[in-house]
């Protein structure tokens, strides 16, 4: 996720380096057009490149905010799993009859074991990857038989909580409440997936890219009479605001790509793992993750 640091400038550089090329090549080859084949080129009023500026424009507004709105919907889902994973080993801690601290803790750890395997899977990095450090080698091999990964860690745990109530360390108000949370576990792991599965309209973002091409090419034709010089250098700078503010909704629109841009599930992870290990009173608490330069995990 991003932080409030300015982002690297060869990072924004890496990510527009092909719009400026061809942005360059265009006013090149328009210069050379303009001073070789004069009676080619035709005569272009600045009303054309302006209204098509004030087009895209409007198109990048709409984007950016569908974007944000899908960034800021992720953000919100893991807001509400940090919350529900709170309250969820504090009920555990009241509604468990004592002498079951054991189960408790397991059951606090499994939970710490599917935030990091739900950040895994949304990546499309390995769910299984360190969990050994929070479940036992038996419930790994049970999960690793599913598809759906954070799903299987969330029936093993709800057919626990159940186990308790059948053996009377749990009573029947105590496990509505602990299984309400689990299903806002599992509504909020629904949520995520759903913005994964659910792609940005590809013709969309062909559309307004073609159409920031046909603004360079028309503002380089109406610069024209300019000087090469302080002509392309010009368009350049025009033509990267647009660039650069485009490139920055296609990232936002996927908070889920293991990018700088996206969900910081990992650190998010790590604050519910401190969290809850805090609350267990256990001696090896690990320290919150470190941002990046501009940007954290």
């Amino acid at each position: 996720m991003l932080l409030t640091k300015w982002p690297s400038i060869f990072y924004i550089l890496k990510k527009t380096k092909v719009e400026f090329f061809y942005t360059l090549v265009i006013a090149l080859i328009v210069s050379v057009s303009t001073y070789r084949v004069d009676s080619f080129i035709p005569n272009m009023p600045i009303n054309v490149p302006a209204f098509l500026g004030t087009a895209i424009s409007v198109l990048l507004s709409f984007k950016l905010s569908q974007s944000y709105d899908r960034w800021w919907e992720a953000r919100k889902i893991w807001g509400t799993i940090v919350n529900e994973s709170r309250s969820f080993t504090l009920q555990l801690q009241s509604f468990v009859m004592q002498g079951n601290d054991l189960v408790i803790r397991q059951l606090a750890l499994r939970h710490i074991a599917w935030c990091y395997c739900l950040g895994q899977s949304l990546r499309g990095l390995d769910p299984l990857e360190n969990l050994g450090k929070y479940i036992s080698e038996d419930d790994i091999k049970k999960i690793s038989t599913q598809n759906n990964k954070p799903l299987a860690l969330l029936q093993l745990t709800s057919l626990q909580i159940a186990e308790l109530k059948n053996n009377g360390k749990l009573d029947i108000f105590s496990h509505l409440h602990i299984n309400t949370t689990l299903t806002n576990f599992s509504t909020a792991m629904g949520m995520a997936e759903r913005i994964k599965s659910t792609v940005f309209p590809v013709t969309y973002r062909v559309f307004l890219h073609l159409m920031i091409y046909l603004f360079v090419i028309t503002l380089s034709i109406s610069l024209g009479v300019v000087k090469p010089v302080f002509e392309i250098p010009l368009l350049v700078i025009i033509s990267s605001g647009f660039f650069v503010l485009e490139k920055t909704a296609t990232l936002l629109q996927d908070p889920f790509e293991n990018k700088p841009t996206d969900t910081a599930m990992t650190t998010i992870a790590t604050n519910i793992e401190i969290n809850i290990k805090q609350l267990l009173k256990e001696g090896e608490i690990p320290k919150p993750l470190k941002p990046h330069s501009f940007y954290s995990l």
